[in-house]
Order: structure tokens, then C-alpha cells, then sequence
């Protein structure tokens, strides 16, 4: 969903510098880097875990917030008479200022302090929601959506570096077990409550609780934070790259704003030429980035990891499947809500077994399946998430409008068993062949472009799903309408599917699984869920 189907800690770069730590709860010490260990000075039992809460809190509130706005997306339409493009940025829009900015967050954290970068994240993704639950109009929806990605960027990246900082490398399995369990509460909770708030319609506000619902939780975490997490700074960090954000940002606006507003629009000429432009951005960006390593060493993208092959084709993969999950789970919305006439709480149940299938999946995919089988097992999840689409495609064309729920749920259990075989090892496969030294640039990057890949699927909802509904239909043809063009993005979905499961073959035949504990100089990686359920 949208996501990602949602959070735990962002494995991201700049983490292997031995950060400093101020003692805000009454201790100095040193604080445990990624590759030069040491156990922090005693804070306090109680601190530290109220610390972990309060990270695990931050976390839980970005990934619910991702699923439970993509369920929501009928509502908003129909209630703030929003546009195709307007919903279409509601949730791409998020994502991309969330992509733009997660390197730069993390960098920011090890520069001016992580705790104080948390605070100034989770403070904005606040004060955003509160913008988003009193929007007056599409326009100022869209923007504060924006704003939240954005603040998304500065407080997700800091979670896994505070969790570093404050527990030593025996207990951070038990932790990221714990960050595990949530993002499996996520999954299923984020849209249920979605579900739930917009059914409720509370105090006749519809859909805006699914954002104002942050408010009590954020402000919360904020003054919690500020008493029991303890600062942490990395005296080597990296330069910040704001030209290097700034070419990426442009790029991918130029390439997605004709994407969604093309159609509207008859598709005319400045259309064209600003993807086109887009492309010269891109290469600008490349040339920027190679004269910035070679100035100071701290581009935005490390350019030299592309020479890794397995590094190349996962971080196409990573793309290829955000393009994926951005494009199902918004139309899959549209579908239920809109063209078979469901009601929020419906198409929330009805998506349970999908995220009960992946959270299964994944825990047995990184146990169990990859260190026997290796490759053979993300490869698998491909085929088998592509034997879902088409499942799915087959029931929704048999039986049309009076399809039930729990016909779509075997395919969405098939669906959701490939989803969980790549979703969880895939990191790790990618950063395998890796160097060392650059394994926390290349987590930040790998994050990144899924979050890309989503903006870009979310803006090829025009294309793909609108763009078989005509403008004008009479309320009896939007049903069919509706389902035909779900069929149509379902055929789209598993062609990229086959597309990558050709992709993985370049990655490596037994991929390394850097887990906690197996060295002091590993990076643990804890990635961010895709969007799970709409």
C-alpha cells in the first residue's frame, strides 16, 4: 500500500560512523555504531525501552497512515469532490516527498542529532495530519499530504539509528522481533481502522478522523520523546546533497505531473516534452553526482554501486515492484468502493487474508526458505504473486459485478503468499555483493527507489485504469466501467511481475542475510513494508 504497506524502521545509510551520545536521561557514553560496537553506558532499563515505544509508536503511525489513506480514497473523492488527479496525488504525493527526502533525513540525523531530527519529524507529521483533517479543499489536501511525506523523510530514517544508539547489538534481535510484530499489526489494522473511521463517519466529519487520529498519538510521542530519548550524532556523517534532491525531485515531477493530469488535459504536446525534459534531468542528476563524489565523497546517490550487477538489477527490481504495488492497491480500492458499490468496512475485511497471506509468507521466506533454496525463493514469490493477478483476473471477469468477498480471497491469499516470499529477503539479496563500506548508502538508495517506483505507479493509474473509463458514464455503466478497467490494470500488473522475476535472476544464487548478531560490522536492515491493503 501505498504500503508500502507500512513501516517499521527504514534501513537506510550513514549509520557505520561511531556517533557520539550526550546524555539527555542523566548518562554519557559511547553509543554502538555498525562497525565498531560498543555497549551503551546504562540509561536505565525503563528509559530505554519507553525510548523503543516511543520509536516503535512513530513508526507504526507512518505505516498506518499510508494503508488507512488509500482506503479512504472513495470517500475523499466523492465527499471534496476531488479530481482523478487530485486522488492520484493525495497518495503519490506522499510517497514522493517521502523518496525525495529519506537520504537526506537520515544525513540530517547524523549530522545535527538524531533525537532532534525524530522530534522535528514526528512534530511536522503532526502538524501535517492536522492539515490534511481540516483541509477545506483537494488542493490543500494534496499539499499537506505532501508536507507529511516530507516529514516522513526526517522521522522514520532516525528510528533504527536511535534503536543502534540505545540497545547493544545482543538485544536488537528481540527488538527488531518487536518491530516485526508491528508491522504486522500494521497491516491488518491500518485498514480496518480506516475502514471503521470512514464508515463511523464521526461528528460528521467522514473521512478526515483517518488524519486527525494522528494528533493524539504524535503529540504524545513528541513529549515522551523529548524526555526519554537519548541524543546521538555521527561525527563523520556525510554532506548534505540539496542539488542532488532538488535534480530528483524535478525529474520525477516532471515525469508524473503529465502523467496524471495528461489525460484530463486531451494529452497535449507540454505533456511530452516535459517527460521528455525529464530525462535530460536524469542525466544531469548522474553528471552532478559523479562530479560531487569526486569533490567531497558525499553524493546523494553512490554512483560506483551500479557497478555491482546484483546491486543494478535489485535496485530495478525494488523500482519495478513499488511501479506495481503503487498501481494495484489504489485501483483495487476503486474497484471494491467505487465500481462494485462496497462500503469501506467490506473492502477492509476483504483485504484481511491478503495481509495475513504476506506476514506468514515473509516470516517463513527469511527462516526457513532462503537460506535452503536462496534465489529460487524471491523468483518464486514472483510467479506466484503473478498466478494471483491472473486469479484474480479470471474471477473478476466470471463473475463481474456479483463477485463476493470470498471468492477474492483465494487469490489474494495467493497473491499475498509471492508478495511475502520477496518483500522480506529481498534487501538482503540486493545488498549482498555489496562492499561494505557503502551497505548503508545502498539501504538508504534501495528504499528509495521503492518509494519512487510507488509515486510512479500511483501516476500510471491514469493510463492504465482511468483511461478505459470513459468521462461521462450514466450511474448504471459505472460499475461495469469500472470493472473492466480493473481487468485492464490487472493484465498491466502481471506483465511487470514476469518482468521481474527475469530481473532477479541477476541477483546473487544465495543471497547474504546480514542478520543482527552475526557480526558486530553487519548492517541489520529493517525495511519498510509495502503498502499492503488499499
Amino acid at each position: 500500500m501505498s504500503h508500502n504497506d507500512s513501516t517499521a524502521a527504514e534501513g537506510r545509510g550513514e549509520l557505520r560512523d561511531q556517533p557520539q551520545r550526550t546524555g539527555t536521561t542523566g548518562t554519557e557514553g559511547a553509543a554502538p555504531a555498525l562497525t565498531a560496537l560498543s555497549a551503551p553506558a546504562p540509561s536505565g532499563e525503563a528509559h530505554r525501552w519507553l525510548a523503543l515505544a516511543i520509536v516503535m509508536a512513530a513508526a507504526f503511525m507512518d505505516l498506518v497512515d499510508v494503508t488507512i489513506v488509500n482506503i479512504a480514497i472513495p470517500s475523499i473523492q466523492r465527499t471534496a469532490h476531488a479530481s482523478v488527479s487530485q486522488i492520484q496525488w493525495v497518495t503519490a504525493g506522499y510517497a514522493l516527498a517521502f523518496a525525495a527526502g529519506l537520504i537526506t533525513g537520515g544525513r540530517l540525523g547524523d549530522i545535527h542529532g538524531r533525537k532532534r531530527i525524530f522530534l522535528l519529524g514526528i512534530g511536522g507529521f503532526t502538524l501535517a495530519s492536522a492539515l490534511c483533517g481540516l483541509a477545506a479543499n483537494p488542493e490543500m489536501l494534496v499539499a499537506s499530504r505532501i508536507l507529511q511525506g516530507g516529514m516522513a523523510a526526517m522521522m522514520v530514517p532516525q528510528v533504527l539509528s536511535i534503536v543502534h544508539a540505545t540497545f547493544p547489538a545482543h538485544e536488537r534481535g528481540k527488538v527488531f522481533g518487536l518491530f516485526g510484530a508491528i508491522v504486522g499489526l500494521g497491516a491488518v489494522s491500518g485498514p480496518l481502522l480506516g475502514a471503521l473511521l470512514t464508515e463511523w463517519n464521526l461528528f460528521g466529519l467522514e473521512w478526515r478522523p483517518i488524519f486527525l487520529i494522528n494528533l493524539p498519538v504524535g503529540v504524545l510521542a513528541w513529549i515522551l520523546g523529548r524526555r526519554f530519548i537519548t541524543e546521538s550524532k555521527a561525527p563523520k556523517a556525510l554532506k548534505l546533497d540539496l542539488v542532488g534532491v532538488a535534480l530528483v525531485s524535478l525529474g520525477l515531477l516532471m515525469l508524473l505531473y503529465p502523467l496524471t493530469r495528461g489525460r484530463e488535459l486531451g494529452w497535449p504536446l507540454w505533456g511530452y516534452v516535459c517527460m521528455a525534459g525529464a530525462l535530460v534531468v536524469f542525466v544531469a542528476l548522474v553528471s552532478y553526482e559523479k562530479r560531487k563524489a569526486a569533490r567531497d565523497g558525499s553524493p546523494l546517490v553512490e554512483l560506483s554501486l551500479f557497478r555491482v550487477k546484483s546491486f543494478a538489477a535489485g535496485i530495478a527490481v525494488q523500482t519495478v515492484f513499488g511501479v506495481a504495488l503503487g498501481i494495484f492497491f489504489l485501483v483495487w480500492t476503486l474497484y471494491m468502493q467505487v465500481g462494485l458499490g462496497w462500503s469501506p468496512l467490506r473492502a477492509g475485511l476483504t483485504g484481511v487474508p491478503f495481509s495475513l497471506a504476506v506476514s506468514t509468507a515473509a516470516g517463513m521466506s527469511v527462516q526457513k526458505l532462503v537460506p535452503r533454496f536462496g534465489r529460487k525463493v524471491l523468483q518464486a514469490g514472483a510467479l506466484v504473486m503473478g498466478a494471483g493477478v491472473l486469479l484474480y483476473l479470471w474471477e473478476a471477469h466470471r463473475y463481474g459485478l456479483a463477485i463476493a468477498s470470498w471468492q477474492m480471497a483465494l487469490p489474494l491469499v495467493v497473491m499475498g503468499a509471492g508478495m511475502g516470499l520477496i518483500v522480506a529477503p529481498l534487501t538482503d539479496a540486493v545488498l549482498s555483493e555489496v562492499p561494505r563500506e557503502h551497505a548503508g548508502s545502498a539501504s538508504g538508495l534501495i528504499n528509495t527507489v521503492q518509494q519512487m517506483g510507488n509515486a510512479l505507479g500511483l501516476g500510471l493509474v491514469s493510463v492504465v485504469f482511468f483511461g478505459e473509463i470513459g468521462d461521462r458514464l450514466a450511474p448504471s455503466q459505472a460499475g461495469p466501467a469500472f470493472v473492466h478497467a480493473f481487468q485492464h490494470a490487472l493484465w498491466w500488473v502481471a506483465g511487470i511481475m514476469g518482468a521481474i522475476f527475469l530481473l532477479m535472476s541477476a541477483l546473487p544464487q544465495r543471497p547474504a542475510q546480514h542478520m543482527e548478531g552475526a557480526a558486530d560490522e553487519e548492517l541489520p536492515v529493517v525495511e519498510r513494508e509495502p503498502e499492503l491493503v488499499p
